[in-house]
């Protein structure tokens, strides 16, 4: 029993990981029809637009559109987009569930598909409502959500086109820059800083003229005569030195033996 509870335990543990990685993203409740990779990788770059409602007026300003990704719009269950009628009796119509979802993703935007929404009464062969909702690049960090058109006019094949306008979805520019030009850039800013604050405070505070606004003047200047004196002690040869002496030759002569002395020419002639 008690190795049947070692085992069982860490598989638990492992499902409810798997269960809590799945529950993670927002855009897991949508249920796609194609069960694609690619799309559902498209969905979570969508993740930061959910659990929130986008609204637009129609072309006739006569029905209010509400919009949420992966969410229930309007607080319509398994509504992704519905249409509500302005006035008192506020009815709502299901343009398309998140339950039938689609997510094609391009260089800078998303197309996104929601079906299965409420039939039409006459038209378009009484098929059920869809729409497409085209998710495009913006550098402005406000959602604009807006109506393009309802195509209607057919026997098949009907749908309604939204555009919102959004930056998660813009693409994510590689810098150019290596590492030693960011430690370059960062090193110059912050000397920038540090030589107009320090002379402002010299100048402004401590009331310095000429140089000495320089900030820490002192210890530069003494810094510059530290450098300057390792550099010449490294590379010059300086010093006295005591000249080594000469080789000198041993002479021919005997040693101890006085050179004969020649008189000769103090005796007469």
């Amino acid at each position: 029993m008690l190795l049947s509870l070692r085992i069982i335990t860490p598989l638990f543990v492992l499902l409810a990981g798997v269960q809590a990685e799945k529950a993670e993203f927002v855009t897991n409740k949508c249920n796609l029809t194609s069960q694609s990779a690619s799309e559902r990788k498209a969905l979570q770059l969508l993740e930061p637009l959910t659990n929130q409602n986008f609204t637009a007026e129609g072309p006739e300003s006569e029905y209010l559109y509400i919009f949420q990704v992966c969410g229930d719009a309007g607080g319509v269950k398994n509504a992704g987009l519905v249409q509500q009628k302005k006035g008192e009796k506020a009815e709502i119509v299901r343009i398309g569930d998140y339950n039938k979802t689609r997510a094609i993703k391009g260089s800078d935007w998303v197309l996104l598909f929601y079906e299965g929404g409420d039939k039409y009464d006459s038209h378009c062969s009484k098929e059920p409502r869809r729409a497409m909702i085209m998710i495009s690049c913006t550098t402005s960090t406000k959602n604009e959500f807006s109506v393009v058109l309802e195509d209607n006019k057919k026997n098949k094949d009907c749908y309604y086109l939204f555009e919102l306008d959004s930056n998660v979805v813009c693409p994510v520019i590689p810098s150019k820059l290596s590492t030693g030009s960011i430690i370059l850039i960062i090193v110059f800013c912050c000397l920038a800083v540090y030589l107009t604050g320090g002379f402002l405070y010299q100048r402004l505070v401590v009331g310095a003229k000429g140089v000495e606004q320089f900030p820490n003047y002192a210890f530069w200047s003494e810094i510059g005569n530290l450098s300057a004196d390792g550099c010449d002690f490294v590379c010059r040869s300086r010093g006295n030195r005591e000249e080594a002496p000469t080789y000198r030759g041993v002479g021919t002569e005997p040693l101890g033996e006085e050179p004969e002395e020649r008189d000769d020419h103090l005796l007469p002639m």
